[in-house]
């Protein structure tokens, strides 16, 4: 295999640039084809991918991001903590 068997990358996007869609832990950006590039906060947070895909198409981007300034994953931020009433 050589590196011409890296995805091709249809543009590199900031992460400001993104929505963050919390209920579903996705970033988001709008795609040329209608639909939207989504990548999941947590491949971004362990790193193993910053490839967003569109799902209607094959267009990929890929995001430029600082793993410290990302939102902490579910359970760890104070949107998701529980108020437990006695």
């Amino acid at each position: 295999m050589s590196d011409d068997d890296e995805p091709a990358i249809y543009d590199e996007v900031e992460i400001e640039d993104m929505t963050f869609d919390a209920a579903r832990g996705l970033y988001h950006h709008p795609c040329p084809c209608g639909d939207r590039f989504e990548i999941a906060l947590e491949d971004l947070l362990d790193e193993s991918n910053d490839i967003a895909v569109c799902p209607s198409c094959s267009l990929m981007i890929r995001v430029i991001y600082d793993v410290e300034n990302l939102p902490k994953g579910p359970g760890n931020g104070p949107a998701s903590e529980t108020l437990v009433v006695a």
